[in-house]
């Protein structure tokens, strides 16, 4: 009498669930990146160019601090 363990995925099937968990994982953080990015370049902006001194900025640095360099 043979036996069978039916209770293992299909082959291949756990590293694929992995890459999409990875790629969503990739994806989810990249928005958020963007998004804070975009947030902080829309405060900076509505600066006057005297508040960007105060703080020690100028409005070409705005892309750079919103991306964290």
């Amino acid at each position: 009498m043979a036996a069978f363990d039916t209770t293992r995925p299909a082959y291949g099937a756990a590293p694929v669930a992995g890459h999409v968990k990875g790629f969503m994982s990739n994806l989810i953080a990249n928005v958020i990146a963007w998004n804070d990015a975009r947030v902080t370049r829309k405060a900076l902006n509505s600066l006057t160019d005297r508040e960007l001194e105060d703080i020690g900025l100028v409005r070409g640095d705005i892309d750079s601090v919103a991306i964290g360099r």
